[in-house]
């Protein structure tokens, strides 16, 4: 099966192209810290150019795997309707796949020996998206976004601040069954709360390392995988509320209050 897969939910623009024999050609984006993430302006450049190099058309497509999160707010929100967008375009398949997931999925298969995965997004606001991967987690049952965790998946289902990411450090032994075993983090959630990771016994991977980045070939793979599905059921992993949204609730001042 032919699949483009591409992941936005970080500052990164992650693309892939997976061919019917399961090679996979692979770009990515990664602006500095402080740099402006290139989703909306790169993705669909970077698509075409991995298109152009393997000789194939857009209409050669069969399927369009697109990370959902959690992460950034506009950046799932471009690439999910750039994922659904082709989809209909094109009348193809299209699937949503965890971002922590992909993350687990790489460390998991470049690991000598099985081991134990903690993924975290930096969720920004002091806080971090996350999610527990034993080491005998069952990759292949990967669905749609909203479906029934993998074996021993342990979701959190909101953003966690440093208090909680060392409280979920050291109880990881106990809730996954893996004594004796330490886990290890990854994403660049895991980078930005090492001190707090470290000190409750989850090792944390060189900041240098590659799997902190969310690998798009991993959503390829996943998505190939997956249960295809109509793209309305394709839909972003917030797990909390935008900032857009929180500024509407809050109270205005009368004009001229206070004064």
């Amino acid at each position: 099966m032919i699949v483009l897969g591409f992941d936005t939910a970080t500052q990164s623009t992650a693309v892939a192209l997976r061919s019917a024999d399961g090679g996979t050609l692979q770009t990515r984006d990664d602006p500095a810290p402080d740099g402006h993430p290139g989703h909306a302006t790169r993705l669909l450049g970077m698509a075409g150019e991995l298109l152009a190099a393997a000789g194939l058309g857009w209409d050669a497509l069969e399927r369009i795997a697109v990370g959902v999160g959690p992460g950034r707010f506009t950046g799932l929100r471009v690439g999910i309707a750039t994922a659904r967008g082709l989809a209909q375009s094109l009348a193809v398949e299209v699937v949503g796949i965890s971002s922590l997931r992909a993350l687990a999925f790489v460390a998991a298969a470049r690991e000598s020996e099985a081991r134990a995965t903690l993924a975290v997004i930096d969720a920004r606001r002091g806080e971090a998206f996350a999610a527990g991967y034993p080491a005998a987690s069952d990759f292949s049952r990967e669905g749609l976004p909203g479906g029934e965790p993998l074996d021993g998946e342990i979701v959190f289902p909101r953003a966690l601040g440093p208090a909680d990411l060392r409280e979920i450090g050291a109880g990881l032994e106990r809730r996954a069954g893996t004594p004796g075993r330490r886990w290890r983090a990854v994403g660049d959630g895991a980078v930005h709360f090492r001190a707090e990771l470290q000190s409750a016994g989850v090792e944390v991977a060189e900041d240098c390392s590659p799997l902190h980045l969310v690998d798009a070939g991993a959503i390829c793979e996943l998505g190939a995988r997956a249960a295809a599905g109509s793209f309305e059921q394709v839909l972003p992993d917030y797990r909390r509320t935008p900032d857009a949204a929180l500024a509407l609730k809050r109270p205005v001042s009368p004009k001229g209050a206070g004064s």
